[in-house]
């Protein structure tokens, strides 16, 4: 918006803070370049919008917003002669998209110095040469270093995931290796003893029942029930008494693995009655291998279960193989973040759940999503561990008014009051040195608020932290989805 052209005065102008210091020449140019406007109650400039103006105030009240998501949050308010806005970065020309980075308005009738940016950075270049160059290194060296460190912070969220993964995949892998060695002996002692069952004097009847006794046991493995630990007590001194009274020997040894196989006393009475007395024995050492090599086999086969799942978890985390953009449902990333998680974790830290399954799949950049799920994981638990490393982590799903919410809240220490406008601030931390980038939030906050249109907000009291992601349910119309600032 342009206001009601008002006379400039050199005097005037060089009351203000900013123009103290110049010559009453340096004065004379500004006043010949620029403008004073005078504004109505409204709208001056929108954020987004180019950058054209140098704003400096003489006097009235200004509103600074930033636009979150569909609202604008208000920044600053301030009536204090001299304050300025508006194109503060035009000494960089066409190096940097010269936009407002917020919008500005006025609560009452507002008088401003109004200099064109072109002006503006001609002044700057012509007065201020070593100034300008000053603030070229600084703005770009402040870039270049967010970008690196951003960099490393995800390099160090990689490594902790990396690590975390490995210990995860280590477990099954050496649970399957054990199995399967331990299923080559039990083979061995197998063909032994079939070995000494061909060579007694057993009819074909016999044999023919021991193998479908066999068969019939393999299956009952695979259907065994899961008993309490009482349970399966009471059933291992049952089974145990059972062989016992039948001579067999080491019947203790037997006990436990017929009972994890789910076969209990009457089973053992079914094939007492369907094999001769004098070679029960040799039937039940054969159905202990067959049980075993049963249960052997489950073992590996959750064993590899549990590694193909890691592994499907892993490309669900990263999204490799699929697009960048897509709708996507927030539970399965969530719950592949909190598996990639889940050695960092650990086991003191207890994770609740509480989705709502109903909500419906949203435009979205996944990978993004499972970075920022990561780092707020990441926080939670550091903060549950700095305050005793037990707690409850909590993660809810839920519809709010059109928007998805995202909730983690723990139990940690809270946020302190003080900090709490500065934590997605770039390079804040409360980390120790060198356990910290402080980019983790601000990170977040550009995936968030910048690249999906949404919210990210903290709430906290000690005991009950929440952080809040609010993500649009669509795309308007004639929106973008846009790529963190």
């Amino acid at each position: 918006m342009s206001g009601q052209p008002v006379p400039c005065s050199p005097t005037e102008i060089g009351s203000l803070f900013l123009f103290e210091k110049l010559s009453p020449e340096q004065l004379g140019q500004l006043c010949a370049e620029g403008r004073v406007e005078r504004f109505e109650p409204g709208p001056v400039y929108a954020e987004g919008d180019p950058a054209t103006c140098f704003y400096v105030m003489i006097e009235g009240t200004v509103v600074l917003s930033r636009r979150v998501g569909a609202d604008d949050v208000e920044v600053t308010r301030t009536s204090q002669r001299g304050v300025y806005a508006g194109s503060m970065q035009a000494y960089l020309g066409d190096r940097v998209r010269q936009v407002y980075n917020n919008s500005m308005r006025v609560t009452e009738p507002t008088r401003f110095f109004v200099l064109p940016g072109e002006t503006f950075a001609a002044f700057m270049q012509e007065w201020f040469p070593m100034a300008v160059h000053l603030l070229e290194g600084l703005f770009f060296g402040s870039k270049n270093t967010q970008r690196a460190i951003g960099q490393r912070e995800r390099l160090l969220a990689l490594g902790s995931l990396s690590a975390g993964l490995t210990h995860e995949l280590n477990n099954p892998a050496a649970a399957a290796v054990r199995a399967t060695a331990t299923l080559r002996e039990r083979v061995g002692k197998m063909r032994h003893k079939l070995a000494i069952i061909a060579q007694g004097s057993y009819s074909p009847e016999q044999m023919a029942n021991l193998i479908e006794i066999q068969e019939r046991t393999a299956e009952r493995v695979a259907k065994a029930p899961v008993l309490s630990p009482l349970e399966a007590s009471d059933r291992e001194d049952e089974v145990t008494d059972w062989l016992d009274d039948h001579d067999i020997q080491d019947g203790w040894r037997l006990a436990p693995t017929f009972v994890q196989a789910g076969l209990d006393a009457d089973w053992l009475d079914q094939i007492a009655a369907a094999v001769d007395e004098q070679i029960l024995p040799s039937a039940i050492g054969w159905l202990n291998y067959t049980v075993e090599t049963e249960l052997l086999m489950d073992e590996i086969n959750d064993s590899t279960n549990r590694i193909s799942h890691l592994v499907d978890a892993a490309k669900q985390y990263s999204q490799l193989d699929r697009a960048p953009f897509q709708n996507a449902d927030v539970h399965e990333l969530l719950d592949s973040t909190l598996l990639m998680l889940s050695g960092k974790i650990g086991q003191r830290i207890k994770v609740v759940k509480e989705y709502d399954r109903t909500l419906p799949k949203i435009p979205a950049y996944p990978a993004e999503l499972n970075q920022v799920w990561t780092n707020l994981i990441d926080n939670a638990v550091a903060a549950i561990n700095g305050a005793g490393g037990e707690g409850t982590l909590t993660v809810r799903t839920a519809l709010d008014t059109e928007r998805l919410l995202v909730e983690f809240r723990d139990t940690g220490p809270g946020v302190p009051a003080e900090i709490r406008s500065r934590i997605f601030d770039p390079f804040f931390t409360t980390k120790p040195v060198g356990e910290g980038t402080g980019l983790g939030l601000d990170i977040s906050w550009r995936i968030v608020v910048n690249k999906h249109h949404g919210t990210l907000q903290v709430e906290s009291e000690p005991g009950d932290t929440r952080f809040q992601v609010l993500l649009p349910l669509t795309v308007e119309e004639n929106d973008t989805i846009d790529e963190p600032a």
